[in-house]
């Protein structure tokens, strides 16, 4: 069995808070102060989550080093204010940063869904996907 630290469970509770101010920054026509604030506590989260050497690790791998800059310059940019440029460097580097988990994430939904379409739809976005 897993234990869950304290932290860990304040790190989920500061991510999901990350989040809803991303979506709710987006909502409001990319409002800077929101997606900015989101942005921090988002990083903050999953740095309390996983920890501060796990999370760097995963950043800076030298293979991910393309998605992280663009994840972070953007998070910079919408810093400095300007959030729809920095929302699309940071769009882009998720993409990047996390495109050998999709094909896992689609094959775990094409599994669990009951429904025949989406269960065939998320079967075909796991096998077009590169593992690499």
């Amino acid at each position: 069995m897993i234990s869950i630290t304290e932290w860990q469970k304040i790190g989920v509770g500061i991510t999901g808070f990350g989040i809803f101010f991303i979506l709710f920054g987006t909502l409001l026509y990319f409002d800077s102060v929101l997606l900015a604030f989101g942005n921090l506590l988002f990083l903050t989260g999953l740095s309390l989550v996983i920890g501060l050497r796990k999370t760097f690790w995963f950043f800076f791998q030298r293979h991910k080093l393309k998605g992280t800059s663009f994840f972070l310059g953007g998070v910079v940019i919408v810093l400095l204010r300007w959030p729809l440029l920095g929302m699309f460097l940071e769009t882009y580097g998720f993409f990047s940063l996390f495109k050998g988990f999709f094909p896992v994430a689609f094959g775990f939904l094409g599994n669990v869904c009951n429904i025949p379409f989406l269960g065939a739809l998320f079967r075909r976005l796991q096998g077009t996907s590169s593992m690499v």
